[in-house]
């Protein structure tokens, strides 16, 4: 009986703690409107201590067309509701629409803000960066650049091999990168290999099948060169708006890598977590960094040789764009101090 008293109070501990209010920022606005170059991101850290606890207080109003965006002009107003927690909802909208002509139809006049800054993910949110060990060794390569050229720009020819000619016309090139392995602290497991860098080169259109067929490169962020792997252009429509959200789990995870790599990390770049799809991690979910505490010799024990681990300091967090099985692709939303490679990453607090 006692256990089971023991557990009701658990539960309504843990269900009290989940549905707490955000809290706000002491010097949060009561009303805002919003101008262009936001992104919701940063309109809510405005009001709340935490950004992602935004869809906790926004206030949807039914009777507008696509209530869940933002635009230039709106005018957001905070509010409280019967129980005293904040709500946030639009008190006015902007100009909603722009009548060109009488035979024209009516048009936006700006687009919604984005969730986070897209200039900064975009040329990833679309190209595989994550790939099984056998994808690219088993996919059509380039043989050689043509005209006997080291390598290749935009409007320079490709020779590749194992195209087949039933596949589809336009391809995007990939250059074999880092091995994702998974971080662990014990010294005696073996580490789990989680998947492969795909390095973006550029898109291509096949000019003409064959063996080798030969292939125009339409667009290159960086020089191709024989070696390079191409996988088929992908169709998928991926979605610009990321509501960030808690993870659906616990996660203990690790950044293993930064893309196009740096030794430490700031605001707004790139990295790499050993979680993904798996763990039940998904597009929005938001999580924090902590800088793990050093093991240091703890000379005022009187145990020689006594060691003590310093406790992990938050440093950051991470919204997750892109999702793969074993890993994930997060931004760098904020930094308190730099992050590095091997750095905690966990479930952020309920604040």
């Amino acid at each position: 009986m006692l256990a089971r008293k023991i557990l009701v109070l658990l539960l309504l501990t843990l269900t009290s703690f989940a549905f707490a209010a955000p809290t706000l920022n002491p010097d949060h606005p009561d009303r805002y409107t919003v101008v262009k170059g936001d992104t919701l991101w940063d309109i809510a850290g405005r009001f709340l201590k935490s950004p992602w606890r935004w869809p906790d207080v926004w206030h949807v109003n039914p009777q507008v067309k696509n209530p869940h965006l933002i635009y230039p002009g709106d005018e957001l107003v905070l509010s409280y509701d019967a129980n005293g927690n904040p709500i946030i909802r639009i008190g006015k909208r902007a100009r909603p629409n722009l009548k060109l002509s009488p035979s024209m139809r009516k048009t936006r006049l700006d687009r919604a803000i984005p969730t986070i800054p897209l200039d900064a993910i975009q040329q990833f949110l679309s190209k595989p960066l994550a790939v099984g060990e056998k994808e690219l060794e088993n996919a059509p390569y380039v043989v050689q650049v043509a005209e006997e050229h080291v390598v290749a720009g935009a409007g320079d020819r490709l020779y590749v091999r194992n195209l087949k000619e039933e596949g589809k016309a336009k391809y995007s090139v990939f250059r074999p990168g880092i091995k994702y392995v998974k971080h662990t602290l014990k010294e005696d497991e073996e580490p789990e290999v989680l998947g492969y860098e795909a390095v973006y080169v550029g898109e291509t259109t096949v000019a003409q099948f064959g063996d080798p067929a030969t292939l125009l490169l339409t667009s290159t962020e960086r020089e191709a060169h024989t070696g390079d792997r191409l996988l088929p252009l992908g169709d998928d429509d991926i979605s610009e708006n990321f509501m960030p959200h808690a993870p659906n789990a616990d996660i203990e995870a690790s950044i293993i890598s930064v893309v196009d790599g740096v030794v430490q990390i700031g605001q707004n770049q790139l990295v790499v977590v050993d979680a993904g799809s798996r763990e039940k991690i998904d597009i929005g979910t938001v999580l924090a960094v902590y800088s793990r505490g050093e093991t240091i010799t703890d000379n005022v024990s009187p145990e020689r040789g006594d060691t003590v681990k310093l406790p992990d300091e938050r440093a950051g967090t991470l919204l997750i764009f892109r999702v793969f099985e074993k890993v994930s692709f997060a931004l760098v939303m904020d930094a308190t101090r730099p992050l590095h490679v091997f750095d905690a990453v966990r479930n952020p607090p309920e604040l």
